[in-house]
């Protein structure tokens, strides 16, 4: 029993530490509005390709069971639908962020 609680602990340990939220710059906050030019609703998280003026953005979502938990629909994100991101960008790759709510047809979503 004693090596289940352990391989739980090491899964559990594992698992929330695959996200590495470290490496988007929470000190200064982004928001972006663009166009959606593809999006993917799959775990670990969603995603959207955001034309912003010159610029397309990856902006990384929320895990798809939180983003219907939300009201966020697959449906949603369709391809050529108008969206706002707030959220961070990632310190290295400059063309990605991971958003903490997006805004699409005059509806707010949580993501975080």
């Amino acid at each position: 029993m004693k090596w289940l609680a352990m391989l739980t602990l090491l899964f559990t340990t594992h698992a929330s530490a695959h996200h590495g939220w470290s490496e988007y710059n929470a000190e200064k906050p982004l928001q972006v509005s663009g166009t959606i030019e593809e999006s993917g609703y799959m775990h670990p998280h969603g995603f959207v390709r955001l034309k912003a003026g010159d610029k397309t953005w990856l902006v990384v979502l929320a895990p798809p069971s939180r983003m219907e938990n939300r009201g966020l629909a697959p449906a949603t994100l369709t391809k050529g639908a108008s969206a706002s991101v707030l959220g961070y960008q990632h310190r290295n790759k400059p063309e990605e962020m991971r958003a903490e709510r997006i805004t699409i047809g005059g509806k707010t979503t949580e993501l975080r």
